[in-house]
């Protein structure tokens, strides 16, 4: 099929040889393209939406060919959801609690653990009603609850939030999973010490508590002070090893204790030279030995991964590392995994091995693998951790050794004779969790029932609809000579798209003002049999509908008298081009000459704007004729859409509005018309026949003519106005010989005040009299407080307050009294008087100050400078407990301004070697000069905002951000370590990191003093913020 564009194109074609007046039901079934050709089944490869008969890819396939029964339903295979034979039971992720489930996984296959864990005493369960669910309360509940549904439960996975909830973990954040095993292990060792059988209080210690001394050596007297202590994992540094040998061997290495680092040797009563090491006493029957693949890094302040291959046996011999030397074996029981590059993303996998078959299974959340012939493998998860540049090869293993960049945590198991006994083996779950797991169970295959019954009930509705469909679509197409309707292409979609709902359906939006189909809305319709109208109205509904009575005659006939003036446009713009050329003055004169008798009303008036632009305006009002029935939203009787006016159609305009004026009448400016013929103006008329129409007589807008004239009489009154004003307050409007608070005029006692806005408005004014209005008064209520007092006080006014004011001289007031309204007089009075001490000055004003409310306005000021959103601090490095000079704030100047500061000889400053100070000195600016209180050559008011030294660093901060947050920025801005930061800010120290700058006194424009505390960098755990759970404590 044609594209749609031609299709649009053929669809009008006759409009070039007929008339709107000649339309016939041919023209108009062609503009409806009711006679294009229906396509063919596998002829289109998507819907013609510019053909109506086009009713190929719309959905069709789906109900045509093979049914498949998948397609009627969104139900998945419930047994999908049940557990294999001789398979482990998974763990849902709840978010980011992968490192739990791992950890679950890997106790739960610690068997004495298990077995314990059943004999803790559980009344709750016990006398458990079996009518309604259980909901374990305590920890151990939850986890006696969740090994036996391990154990026993049909389901291919579970869901552990009873017990992460019971925990207080937050599923959304993923936290550190060597301390959460510390953490529960004590939290479980707790509990079971409670326990009333004494049998269960040491089952910890027994599985995994080992005990280790830290010996100290004093070099000068051989004295041995051993320090006991228990552990429950062995945590070593893996940074610098290839295999976990290396890796023991340097946590039972010896550490020499000399220099600030001495031992104080209580037999010698003084710090010695001392050796410490740290001997092996015993090992416990489950060996965890914690890999510290997470360091903290102190050049960048964040913890980092190391990507370290580590190589370890299956069978490990530690009896060489313990104090009595012997044959003490230990068996690789679990791997836990940690895959992801990054020490603060990535996901956490457990590799375990089954104690009664010695295979090996991969636990990955709910996902459970068995491994191949009894091994380990551990090459997937290294090729997933690979980066792109990855620089470490994977090294060879030997025979019985793993090796691995993601392992964080091994498990080994002592090997004892009696685990190879069955009865070790074997643990049943208690009676009373049994009943609980069977009751679980029943409701899962209850489960199962319901979905498989709701799956089969939806495929026999598809089938059902799926024979509908096939039968209604085949009435679809309407025959050459038949009678059809129109029905919604996207209402046939949505029928045939099973997803969906179907709704009635709707042809409102396909209205023309008139009522009828629209000619562009024909091809989001489809043409459709009689027939299969009636069937889909009567099921679903809807309206209004659209037969071929419905085509509408008027406005093919508008499109048509539209299309036809497009075509002729162009012509006619050449030849009113010509015609215009010849100005009427012109013609006027050729007539005169050929002695033929003339009128005065043959000529027009047209803008010179419109007649540029003519044919621009005649394409648009085209288009907008053409477009004005588009967008009747199913209104029709002519009511089209409520159209709120814009500012860009306010603007718009069409012929001859230029030459309008406000009052609807002949615009009064001669140069923006001009006169056209009778001949030229017909044809305009043609394509405007609403534009404003004005003959050669039209007198111009009468309004127009009083309001020019009485504009030019206002001018001449604000000129004459000006001119006196100005010459009664020279000196005022040139800023000549202004009084000044700093140096008060020895011929006065008393100056008066005005707002600076005000003079500012009256300069203004004076400088250009007839584009400005005149002021009418002073204003100076803007200066006073409600209660009408003054808002200034003298010393205020001489720190910065004068930039709101303008002092005026007693003459200037008086002659400020005659020409404004002033609605309250300000004044300052010097008091000069004599005491013992020698002559005093005091400075009062009229009205007096608002005490109330100046201690208001200055509270408000310094609530301000403490509550801000955005401002700039400075950062200032500091050596050596020497802070920097105090390097005066540059001030900003221009122009001239900048000839009047002074240079100071430049000053050597502390730090000039240190690679973050850039700045070898600094130049203290001069002096700042007190604010004056005009703007007066003699009393320059300069910027008093902060220069940036160099090496210096600017930081955006706000005022409810923390301390702890500020120095995150300057360890980005410096590459100095949080904890290595001493701030503050004037001598004032700033410590506490959880307090906001606004509460430590930082207020925009500060400078803040850092001074690096220097320590040697050394590969630290990073410091865990814990858990949020208070249960996990």
């Amino acid at each position: 099929m044609a594209p749609r564009v031609q299709l649009e194109k053929a669809a009008w074609r006759w409009v070039e040889s007929v008339r709107p007046e000649d339309i016939q039901r041919e023209h108009i079934e062609i503009a409806y393209r009711i006679c294009v050709p229906a396509c063919k089944r596998g002829a289109c490869r998507r819907n013609c939406k510019g053909n109506p008969n086009c009713l190929v890819g719309i959905g069709e396939h789906a109900w045509l060919g093979e049914i498949d029964e998948n397609t009627f339903h969104n139900i998945d295979d419930p047994n999908s959801e049940r557990r294999d034979k001789n398979t482990f039971v998974g763990l849902t992720n709840l978010g980011a609690t992968c490192y739990v489930n791992t950890f679950l996984q890997v106790w739960f296959h610690n068997l004495e653990l298990r077995r314990t864990l059943y004999l803790c005493q559980n009344a709750r369960a016990e006398e458990h009603n079996m009518d309604s669910d259980y909901e374990p309360r305590s920890i151990c509940e939850h986890l006696q609850y969740l090994f036996a549904l391990l154990q026993n439960s049909n389901r291919r996975y579970i869901d552990p939030s009873g017990l992460v909830k019971a925990l207080g973990l937050d599923t959304g954040q993923q936290q550190d999973a060597q301390e959460f095993s510390k953490l529960f292990l004590s939290l479980l060792e707790d509990t079971l010490s409670k326990q009333k059988n004494p049998n269960l209080h040491n089952v910890i210690q027994q599985q995994f508590c080992g005990q280790m001394s830290y010996v100290t050596v004093c070099n000068q007297c051989g004295r041995a002070s051993p320090l006991p202590s228990r552990f429950y994992e062995l945590e070593l540094n893996i940074q610098g090893h290839k295999n976990l040998t290396e890796c023991v061997t340097e946590f039972l290495k010896e550490e020499k204790l000399d220099g600030d680092n001495r031992y104080f040797c209580e037999s010698c009563q003084s710090k010695q030279n001392a050796a410490r090491r740290i001997k092996l006493h015993s090992l416990p029957r489950v060996l965890n030995l914690q890999l510290m693949r997470f360091v903290f890094d102190r050049q960048t302040g964040h913890k980092k991964k190391l990507n370290t291959f580590i190589s370890f046996p299956e069978q490990l011999d530690m009896g060489p590392f313990l104090e009595e030397k012997g044959i003490c074996v230990y068996e690789l029981s679990a791997v836990l995994i940690h895959r992801g590059v990054s020490a603060y993303s990535g996901h956490y996998i457990a590799h375990v091995r089954d104690a009664r078959t010695s295979d090996w299974y991969k636990f990955n959340d709910e996902e459970i693998e068995k491994m191949e012939g009894k091994k380990l493998q551990l090459g997937i998860e290294e090729d997933i951790a690979e980066t792109v540049k990855s620089q470490t090869r994977k090294p060879k293993c030997s025979k019985g050794y793993h090796c691995s960049r993601n392992a964080y945590m091994l498990v080994y198991k002592c090997q004892r004779e009696e685990d190879t006994d069955p009865m070790e083996t074997n643990v049943e779950v208690p009676g009373f969790l049994g009943r609980l797991v069977d009751r679980d169970n029943r409701k899962f295959e209850e489960w199962c029932l319901e979905m498989a019954d709701m799956r089969k009930q939806s495929v026999d509705k598809g089938k059902a609809k799926h024979e509908e469909v096939k039968e209604l679509y085949e009435l679809l197409p309407a025959e050459d000579g038949q009678e059809y309707e129109f029905v919604p292409l996207e209402w046939l979609k949505k029928w045939l798209d099973d997803s969906t709902v179907t709704k009635e359906i709707d042809n409102g939006n396909f209205l023309c003002s008139h009522g009828k189909l629209h000619p562009d809305k024909v091809g989001e319709a489809k043409r459709i049999s009689v027939k299969a109208a009636e069937l889909l109205f009567d099921k679903y509904g809807g309206g209004p509908r659209l037969d071929g009575s419905t085509l509408c005659e008027e406005c093919v006939g508008q499109r048509c008298r539209v299309l036809r003036l497009k075509n002729q446009l162009a012509e006619d713009y050449k030849e009113v081009t010509n015609l215009v050329k010849y100005s009427w003055q012109h013609f006027v004169s050729v007539k005169r000459l050929v002695k033929i008798t003339i009128t005065f009303d043959e000529g027009y008036w047209a803008g010179k704007t419109s007649l540029r632009s003519w044919r621009q305006l005649a394409l648009e009002q085209l288009e907008e004729d053409e477009e004005e029935t588009k967008h009747s939203n199913g209104k029709t009787n002519g009511e089209g859409p409520e159209i709120t006016a814009t500012k860009d159609e306010e603007e718009m305009k069409t012929f001859n509005e230029d030459i309008l004026c406000r009052h609807g009448g002949l615009s009064i400016l001669e140069s923006e018309r001009r006169l056209v013929t009778e001949e030229v103006w017909s044809k305009l008329r043609v394509y405007f026949p609403k534009a404003p129409q004005f003959t050669q007589l039209q007198e111009p807008c009468q309004q127009c003519l009083r309001l020019e004239r009485e504009g030019k009489e206002n001018e001449a009154l604000n000129r004459m106005m000006a001119s006196e004003q100005k010459s009664s307050l020279l000196n005022l409007f040139q800023e000549k010989n202004r009084p000044t608070l700093t140096k008060w005029p020895q011929e006065t006692d008393i100056l008066y005040i005005v707002p600076l806005f005000f003079v500012d408005e009256w300069r203004r004014f004076i400088r250009r009299p007839t584009k400005t209005t005149p002021v009418s008064s002073v204003g100076n209520s803007l200066l006073l407080c409600p209660h009408r007092g003054f808002m200034f006080t003298f010393d205020s006014m001489l720190k910065g307050d004068a930039q709101h004011i303008a002092l005026l001289w007693p003459d200037e007031w008086e002659v400020i009294s005659r020409h404004f309204l002033v609605d309250q007089p300000i004044s300052i009075c010097r008091i000069s008087g004599a005491t013992p001490n020698g002559s005093s000055v005091e400075y009062t004003t009229q009205p007096e100050l608002c005490r109330d409310c100046r201690e208001g306005f200055i509270f408000q000021q310094q609530r301000d400078m403490r509550e801000y959103a955005q401002a700039t601090v400075y950062v200032r490095k500091v050596i050596d407990d020497k802070r920097l000079k105090d390097a005066a704030p540059e001030m900003n100047v221009s122009g001239s301004e900048a000839e009047d500061e002074r240079e100071e000889p430049v000053a050597k400053v502390d730090g000039e070697r240190d690679p973050d100070f850039s700045q070898v000195g600094y130049k203290p600016a001069a002096a700042s000069p007190t604010p004056m209180a005009s703007g007066g050559k003699s009393g320059i008011r300069r910027s008093t905002r902060h220069r940036k030294l160099r090496g210096e660093k600017a930081l955006i901060v706000s005022a409810n951000q923390t301390l702890k947050e500020l120095k995150i920025q300057i360890m980005h801005a410096f590459s100095v370590a949080p904890f290595d930061q001493n701030l503050s800010i004037d001598g004032r120290c700033l410590t506490d990191d959880s307090a906001t700058l606004g509460s430590l006194g930082v207020i925009p424009e500060s400078v803040i003093c850092l001074k690096v505390r220097t320590l040697p960098i050394l590969d630290l755990c990073m410091p865990e913020e814990g858990f949020k759970g208070k249960d996990i404590f």
